[in-house]
């Protein structure tokens, strides 16, 4: 039952933050992307401080100047910067999909940068996976944009995101770095708007509306995860993310008409095929690790 609550949880939550991509897309008809992203922040961080505030902790701790915790800052401002610009300019169902790669990224980089074991089977999986993407995004074809390549950038942003916060000081908890993170958007959203040289615009209050209710849902998401993943085993919760794609096709093509054609499709498919047997075979080794006899 426990894993069953996990699902539904981790399910909720993707649903949550495939809404929340709707959202965005909406209001980047009419607002600047750094616009977007500095009210996010602002949002965000004052949701998250208060919460760190209400458990009697500190919102700065010294700990938040070491350099994984300053890594996955940067991660965060590029992997943000970059992935709402693709909802923005691209389609949002081929940016979803090149999303999901994400996870293949975070096993490539604990691979070469915390020395994580990882076998020719999930080496093979995360170059399939790798193909797909291509696929998405086709360089040197016809259907190739290079606003498709934002997607890209915010898969390589929040993967070192994600990697860094492996190495982060336990000291830190998970509201202070959630804190923290909504908090360095704001200087961002404003630097993006300086060097695109855009104006902000007024809000009306629809787009009024829009912000709130992204903020709220994605609070809601991202609690949802985190329940997630304590509720349930996280080997078994963790394949559920993929269904933040078939979400966000389904708004991509019922509010915002696009039609992803059958190499944006196929990839996706890969991609997932790639992220689910690698979580599967990480599962295995675990249970294969837990099970070696001791030498002691």
């Amino acid at each position: 039952m426990d894993n069953l609550r996990g699902a539904i949880l981790m399910v909720l939550a993707m649903l949550g933050f495939a809404i929340e991509d709707g959202f965005i897309k909406l209001m980047g008809d009419a607002l600047p992307v750094g616009q977007i992203i500095f009210l996010l922040g602002i949002g965000g961080s004052t949701v998250f401080g208060i919460i760190v505030l209400a458990q009697g902790r500190a919102l700065f701790e010294r700990a938040m100047l070491t350099g994984p915790v300053v890594i996955r800052a940067i991660g965060e401002i590029i992997g943000t910067m970059c992935f709402i610009s693709a909802i923005v300019f691209t389609p949002l169902s081929s940016a979803s999909a090149i999303l999901q790669a994400t996870p293949l990224v975070v096993t490539l980089g604990a691979a070469l940068f915390l020395g994580e074991t990882v076998g020719w089977r999930r080496w093979s999986a995360i170059f399939v996976g790798f193909i797909g993407v291509l696929m998405i995004i086709r360089p040197g074809m016809e259907g190739f944009s290079p606003l498709s390549l934002f997607a890209l950038g915010g898969v390589l942003g929040l993967a070192s995101r994600d990697v860094a916060t492996r190495k982060v000081p336990p000291s830190l908890s998970t509201m202070q770095l959630s804190f923290l993170g909504f908090l360095v958007l704001i200087p961002a959203g404003l630097i993006m708007l300086a060097i695109t040289g855009k104006t902000p615009q007024a809000m009306d209050m629809q787009l009024i509306g829009l912000m709130i209710a992204s903020i709220i849902i994605g609070i809601f998401a991202y609690y949802a995860i985190v329940a997630a993943m304590r509720v349930g085993e996280v080997s078994f919760v963790s394949p559920f993310r993929y269904s933040r794609l078939i979400f966000a096709l389904v708004i991509g093509i019922s509010f915002f008409g696009e039609r992803p054609d059958l190499f944006t499709l196929l990839g996706a498919s890969i991609i997932v095929a790639s992220g689910i047997y690698t979580v599967l075979r990480e599962r295995k080794q675990r249970r294969k690790s837990a099970t070696k006899p001791s030498n002691a």
